[in-house]
């Protein structure tokens, strides 16, 4: 995009216009504070002049009362020193004092306005009195008369009340002393004419007190004041002035200022000056100014606006030259100011035909300006070529840089992994989307950050590196949750010159780690207590042995566990199992290494203990499981264990044999019933309990890699017709002599050895061959599984195979399992069994019925027979007890859908019985005895290969 694209057109003021419109602001500034200072000028001027004329006015009032009172005082003398006044006030003669002063009274009362004479003997008695009194009676005239007398000093005093009067007490002297007293009135008329003639407005004199009684007109009260005026000018306008005034001031404040305020449109001002007198007086009285400043304050207002007048008047002749000024180069300029944007968008002809050529002569400002438009048109053409042939350039290099950066985002943004760049102080300065939506932050909190500080954590070094290249760190995202990285780093080249920065390339393996925890966990733990489990216990085992440490091993079996299952349900004997092993961990998990083998049995390696040692703790095991309690509902089950004690490396010096010899110990403690433990005894009879069990084992061994088993036969017979459509496999072993071994003396063996899951294999393979052979004859064989087989991860595998390899119909092999063990471990046997029946086999439950916890478990166990166990068969003829357990075990696998077999069926009386109860089968030496399988069905092979079909079971 070039300049001039970018160019956009504005609404702009000229700067002509911004010259005129600052300019004219700073002059309105100045005019209006010029208008401003004059008015306050003026304003003060008429105040101090209007004040000093409030002042002089109280000065001439005071010094006018101050005459008056000396004439007053005067006239009292004049009249006191009548001729033969101070005889006649001796002799108290009333005509004396009549022809004494009578004939003065006209005089002073025309010509000097006296108002009221008094004549007091030296007693202070009234003697004569002349005149108007005045209307308030609380004069103090015999205060005066004392004073006077006592002092022989005249005195003057002012008293207002309906009116104001000046008095004047004189002493009246003969011989040398006080024959009485004159006092003369006066009032204030006089006065008040002559502050008429003072004021430049009207005068009005108010006298303030009590105006009860009042012969003033109401017009002229002013309550507010509390006063009445007694004497006013010009009533008719000054009067609606004083009125007005009592509403808006008070007397305080018009005596120490005037007071101004507006009436009818006008300006009135009014000031006060109060009359001093005697101190004890009641009323007060004060002289009243009113005056008219209309014309005044309209002069300053007219002053003022002549000024701002004038003043505006100088702003637009001065804006007026500055625009004539303007005018010209501000044409100049805008033409050239029109001319840029046309440079810009690289319209460089019509730029130089709006520009007149350079004047030289006289060359202002302006002038250098255009020249230079001029020379810059010029470069701009030039300097344009060349930027648009380096423009296509770069856009051709932007393009391909655009598809590589899009390729390197899109890589960085959809690859799940962790990629962060580094300066070389280590911060970040990239981060992948990847990385984000996993750490949930934003890129912003991330970058300029330390590498080592936001993905710091523990780090450790992957295997084959130095920890630099590559290593793991522990991250903790924004959700709390806890990630292994895996990183590996690389050098990022910078700019020549500069150190290089670092990529980081971040695997998440928090899911991988987890998974190889807890395969290492479950490899090594039982999942239902959490205790190491029987392969761990053998690795320390071989370990203790092979560093030729000595110790014991404690096998424990819980005792009565099956009761358990079956009274309280499978949950209540895994809540038990955890329960013991808690206990057990708390107690002995710091003396040495305990474990759970399977089922209800644990283990207790003691490295280092003797046989001292370990019967003790044996005996400590007993104690703390007599703790352990187990409340369902109303049931309460107790913890109890039987447990052999074999010591390494006496009693075997490896762990298959030590393991043995313990479990040889375990079983002879449940059968002693003296103590609930056995430790094997001497040396010598380990070795011979220890001999013949390796004998027995290789017994066991041999006959397996020799094919030294036979299978044999038992029918299960239909009974409503007796027919013969099953038969259950039993195993028999022959010995050098040729004569059959009992499962007895060799079963017992081969399962705590271990053996038991190569035996069932053995029959497995040997039977799925007869029923191949049998493929037609609809017969099918039951084969009894050990627990152990329960356990072995590999069974489903390997019978499937075999039956592929064998080619017979899985659905003419029944795989049993002893009830027993399907409710020791229900969950596996659940899973086991479910396994077997996807592969097309049939599934029944054997000795069902010894707990009546079975029938709960019953409906979740895929099996499609169950046998009932032979001790109820026996005495189901006589026994009634019987009778209702098997008829309830009939019904309920009825009611599940399943088939039932009765074992141990060995008289002919028991049959009516069992079919009236619904039972589909029976087994037993009654219905047919086990026989030789190749005797059963009527072949024999003469082949003792590993492939043909012999005589076996279990």
């Amino acid at each position: 995009m070039s300049p001039a694209s970018r160019i956009t057109t504005r609404h702009r003021l000229s700067l002509t216009w911004r010259v005129i419109a600052l300019s004219s602001l700073l002059v309105l500034g100045l005019v209006l504070a010029f208008s401003w200072v004059g008015h306050a000028n003026l304003t003060r001027q008429f105040e101090e002049s209007r004040n000093e004329s409030a002042s002089r006015q109280a000065g001439e009032i005071r010094l006018a009362m101050e005459r008056s009172a000396e004439g007053v005082r005067q006239l009292a003398s004049l009249v006191a020193a009548t001729q033969g006044l101070g005889a006649a006030l001796t002799r108290r003669t009333g005509e004396e004092l009549l022809e004494s002063l009578g004939p003065q009274w006209p005089t002073l009362q025309l010509e000097s306005g006296v108002d009221e004479i008094l004549l007091f003997d030296a007693d202070g008695r009234l003697a004569a009195e002349w005149g108007t009194p005045q209307a308030e009676n609380g004069r103090p005239v015999q205060q005066w008369v004392r004073r006077v007398i006592e002092t022989e000093t005249p005195l003057t005093a002012l008293r207002c009340s309906s009116d104001c009067r000046q008095y004047a007490a004189v002493p009246v002297l003969m011989a040398g002393s006080s024959a009485g007293v004159v006092i003369l009135s006066r009032s204030l008329a006089d006065l008040m004419r002559q502050a008429h003639q003072i004021a430049e407005g009207n005068v009005a004199l108010l006298v303030t007190g009590n105006l009860q009684d009042s012969q003033i007109p109401p017009e002229r009260q002013l309550p507010r004041w509390q006063g009445q005026l007694v004497a006013l000018t010009e009533q008719e306008h000054s009067l609606p002035v004083l009125q007005r005034a009592a509403e808006v001031t008070t007397l305080g404040e018009i005596t120490t200022s005037p007071s101004r305020f507006r009436l009818s449109g006008r300006d009135m001002e009014l000031s006060a000056v109060r009359m001093e007198g005697d101190g004890d007086r009641r009323s007060t009285g004060y002289v009243l100014f009113t005056n008219d400043i209309t014309d005044q304050i309209q002069a300053i207002r007219q002053d003022t606006r002549t000024l701002t007048m004038v003043g505006l008047g100088g702003w637009v002749a001065a804006e007026l030259l500055l625009l004539a000024i303007l005018l010209s180069p501000m044409a100049r300029l805008r033409r050239i100011s029109g001319i840029l944007p046309n440079l810009a968008r690289g319209e460089f002809a019509q730029a130089r035909a709006a520009v007149p050529p350079p004047d030289p002569r006289l060359a202002d400002e302006i002038d250098i300006l255009e020249g230079a438009t001029l020379r810059l048109a010029d470069q701009l053409e030039t300097l344009e070529g060349e930027v648009r042939s380096r423009g296509e350039q770069l856009a051709q290099r932007v393009d391909e840089l655009a598809h590589e950066r899009d390729f390197i985002g899109s890589l960085l943004d959809t690859a799940r992994v962790f990629i962060v760049t580094q300066d070389p102080d280590g911060r970040i300065t990239l981060v992948n989307d990847y990385a984000l939506s996993v750490m949930g932050v934003s890129e912003a909190l991330l970058l300029k950050r330390l590498f080592d500080d936001v993905f710091g954590g523990q780090r450790q070094s992957l295997a084959g590196s130095d920890g630099k290249g590559q290593e793991e760190r522990n991250l903790t995202t924004a959700d709390g949750k806890r990630h292994t990285i895996a990183w590996y780093h690389a050098s990022l080249p910078g700019n020549p010159g500069e150190p290089d920065g670092r990529i980081s390339v971040g695997l998440d393996i928090t899911e991988r780690k987890a998974a190889e925890a807890r395969l290492t966990w479950l490899a090594e733990r039982d999942p239902l207590t959490g205790l190491y489990n029987r392969r761990f216990l053998k690795e320390a085992l071989d370990g203790a042995i092979t560093q030729g440490h000595a110790g014991a091993l404690l096998l424990l079996d819980l005792d009565q566990f099956k009761d358990v299952n079956e009274l309280s349900g499978h949950q209540a004997g895994d809540q038990l199992l955890r329960k013991v092993a808690t206990v057990l961990g708390e107690e002995l998990g710091h003396r040495g290494t305990l474990a759970r083998l399977g089922g209800d049995e644990f283990a207790l390696l003691l490295v280092g203990a003797g046989e001292t040692l370990a019967t003790r703790i044996a005996q400590q095991v007993n104690q703390i499981l007599a703790t352990v309690l187990l409340d369902v509902g109303d049931r309460r089950h107790r913890a109890g264990a039987s447990i052999g004690i074999a010591l390494f490396p006496v009693h075997g010096d490896n762990a298959i044999d030590l393991m043995a010899s313990a479990d040889m110990a375990m079983y002879k403690a449940k059968a002693s019933s003296s103590q609930r433990w056995h430790l094997l005894s001497t040396l010598a009879a380990a070795r011979g309990e220890l001999q013949e069990r390796v004998y027995w084992e290789e017994r066991i061994h041999h006959a397996l890699e020799e094919d030294g088993f036979e299978l044999m036969v038992q029918p299960i017979v239909r009974l409503e017709d007796r027919d013969i459509r099953h038969y259950e496999v039993l195993l028999r072993m022959r010995d050098e002599a040729g004569q059959l071994i009992s499962p007895g003396a060799f079963i017992p063996v081969a399962e705590r050895s271990g053996q038991i899951l190569q035996i069932d294999r053995w029959v497995l393979h040997h039977a799925l061959r007869v029923v191949k052979a049998l493929e037609g004859s609809g017969v099918s064989l039951a084969i009894n599984l050990s627990g152990q087989s329960l356990h072995d991860d590999d069974l489903r595998h390997y019978l499937a195979n075999e039956i592929a390899v064998s080619g017979a119909d899985p659905q003419f092999l029944i795989l049993e399992v002893t009830e027993t063990a399907a409710v020791t471990d229900f969950s596996t046997a659940r899973g086991v069994l479910q396994s077997l029946r996807e592969l097309g086999c049939r599934t029944a439950l054997d000795d069902f019925g010894v707990g009546f916890s079975s029938f709960h478990y019953l409906s979740q166990l895929p099996v499609d027979y169950i046998k009932i166990d032979g001790s109820f068969i026996r005495n189901l003829a006589h026994d009634a007890d019987s009778r209702v357990i098997v008829k309830a075990i009939a019904d309920i696998a009825n009611g599940f859908g399943k088939q039932a077999i009765a074992e141990f069926v060995d008289q002919e009386a028991l049959l009516p019985i069992l079919s009236d109860y619904g039972i589909a089968y029976g087994q037993g030496f009654h219905l047919g005895k086990p026989r030789h399988v190749a005797d059963a069905f009527g072949y024999l092979s003469s082949s003792r290969g590993k492939d043909n079909v012999k005589p076996s079971d279990h």
